[in-house]
């Protein structure tokens, strides 16, 4: 081929770079956030804070749920806050602020984008936390199924940490913002937490709290899961995520007029969703079964859940909600000793049913009480509350350790309902606690009473039993006579054979808990 023959060279077409749409800035972005590189260490404190501290505690889906939301979320908000104020302000740091300006793609997409990418990636590692997390329960055996509005919470909360910071870091460009804005995401839940301690209606909106100041073993078993204060604390943190991310949208340089428009009104809903959401949490109530927000509640919740329980073997049977089957073995080891010695007497109980916590008495501290073991029902029934206490499994507690904790403070109640006594009148039966009781009368129910428990072995006073303390010597000087006597009646009592005993109470247990039997008249 000749040179007159050639094809003539044409210049190359030059191509006009078409702007990144949305999907390709996020692409882009999910590739360069610094989110990508704080993985391992959010891992770390999910597994640190959140799953080791859940899996300490009992398959409970309640307890499990609660340790979820509050220990997950007070190490993910300051760290995220952190991240996403560096992310925010990484266009300022490095001067690019004019450059990116005149790009064609809108500012205010760009820092969506950059925002989005930041807040999957933790979203992502959340979520998969929280699945490993709901799998291992569901395969230890937790009764009922997961709750998800604590797991919506934790979303609604990494998302609203996510947009304060990198809101920020956006108004505030400098390397020092991203420490700071971790350190007052710290204080804010820090200062939440008091609040709540000092009963501030309004704090229970604070994504921390769970369901107030209920154990977290005291809802969602007997009745639904109240999502009443769930709702409201999404709406909440979801409100002030809208208002964060529409407020760096109204900037000239954010956009167009229709952009700007857009987040004017995007501000204007979050704020609105946070104002109505605080307003709710102004309106909540602490009832029985968790934490009541009139406008959000459904009455549906308040039917309690059916089940079918789960009952021992004994002279008096022990039945339990089957949420709690693993621990009947160590609820019927420790009442057995109360049970057998009160099986067959005028009064006692033909059985022992777990019920839920049906007394609260809110206190200024956020206090409650919780209504203990009651006899009451023909024929008679002992009403036994689980709720609160420490389980096996829970923390350091063995089952023994629970057997015994349980039977020390659960025994006592039983026998001083038995024979009469208030609930508090023979625990701590040193010689000198008679003085509770009213009159000679009373000093015989106490006598029983110690006599009782001190055959189960509840208490010691140093290193003999608490009835044999008081019976007599150098060490009773001081000690009003009346405390001898009951201490001394409290001693030959115990002392008697179990049939013996048996038979006693069998007789005169009626009259007894009526205050007509002296200390004279105890065998």
């Amino acid at each position: 081929m000749t040179a007159a023959t050639a094809p003539a060279a044409t210049p190359r077409a030059w191509r006009v770079p078409r702007p990144a749409g949305p999907a390709r800035l996020l692409r882009i972005e999910l590739r360069r956030s610094p989110m990508l590189w704080m993985l391992p260490l959010l891992a770390a404190l999910f597994w640190l804070s959140a799953y080791r501290t859940a899996m300490n505690n009992p398959p409970f889906w309640t307890i499990r749920a609660a340790t979820l939301q509050a220990n997950a979320m007070l190490a993910f908000a300051p760290l995220l806050a952190g991240v996403c104020a560096w992310a925010g302000s990484r266009d300022g740091r490095r001067g690019l602020v004019d450059l990116v300006s005149v790009t064609a793609a809108p500012r205010w997409a760009a820092q969506l984008a950059t925002w989005a990418a930041a807040t999957i990636w933790a979203e992502a590692l959340y979520l998969a936390g929280v699945a490993v997390l709901y799998e291992v329960t569901a395969h230890q055996g937790a009764w009922g199924g997961p709750l998800w509005w604590p797991v919506a919470v934790g979303v609604a909360m990494i998302a609203a940490s996510c947009a304060l910071g990198f809101a920020a870091g956006l108004l505030l460009a400098s390397r020092f913002t991203a420490p700071l804005a971790a350190l007052v995401a710290f204080l804010a839940l820090a200062g939440g937490a008091f609040a709540l301690q000092d009963n501030v209606r309004y704090a229970q909106i604070w994504p921390l709290s769970v369901q107030g100041p209920f154990p977290t073993d005291s809802y969602g078993i007997f009745y639904p899961y109240l999502p009443d204060l769930a709702i409201a604390q999404v709406m909440f943190l979801a409100g002030l995520a809208a208002a964060a991310l529409g407020a760096i949208g109204l900037p000239a340089a954010a956009g167009g007029r229709w952009l700007r428009g857009t987040a004017a009104a995007v501000t204007v809903a979050g704020l609105a969703a946070a104002g109505t959401a605080v307003g709710l949490a102004g309106t909540a109530r602490v009832t029985a079964h968790g934490i009541v927000i009139p406008a959000l509640h459904d009455a549906a919740s308040d039917r309690p859940t059916p089940y079918t329980p789960v009952c021992g073997r004994g002279p008096i049977r022990v039945c339990l909600h089957p949420a709690y089957r693993a621990y009947l073995p160590a609820v019927t080891a420790a009442l057995g000793p109360v049970l057998g010695q009160l099986a067959g007497l005028p009064g006692a109980p033909v059985r022992v049913t777990q019920v839920a916590v049906t007394s609260v008495q809110s206190a200024r501290d956020n206090g409650i009480g919780f209504g203990g073991p009651v006899i009451s029902g023909r024929p008679p029934v002992l009403h036994l509350p689980l709720s609160g206490l420490t389980l096996p499994g829970e923390g350091n507690m063995s089952a023994a350790q629970f057997t015994s904790s349980l039977r020390q403070q659960y025994g006592p109640l039983i026998v001083n309902d038995l024979v009469g006594l208030p609930s508090g009148a023979a625990v701590g039966i040193g010689v000198t606690s008679v003085n509770a009781a009213p009159g000679a009368r009373g000093a015989a129910q106490v006598a029983v009473a110690r006599a009782l428990d001190q055959i189960m072995d509840l208490t010691q006073v140093g290193g003999g039993s608490p009835a044999r303390s008081g019976a007599g010597g150098s060490a009773d000087s001081g000690v009003p006579p009346r405390a001898l006597q009951v201490a001394a009646a409290s001693h030959r009592f115990s002392a008697l054979p179990a049939a013996v005993r048996h038979a006693w109470l069998l007789t005169h247990l009626t009259a007894l808990r009526a205050g007509r039997v002296t200390l004279s008249e105890i065998p």
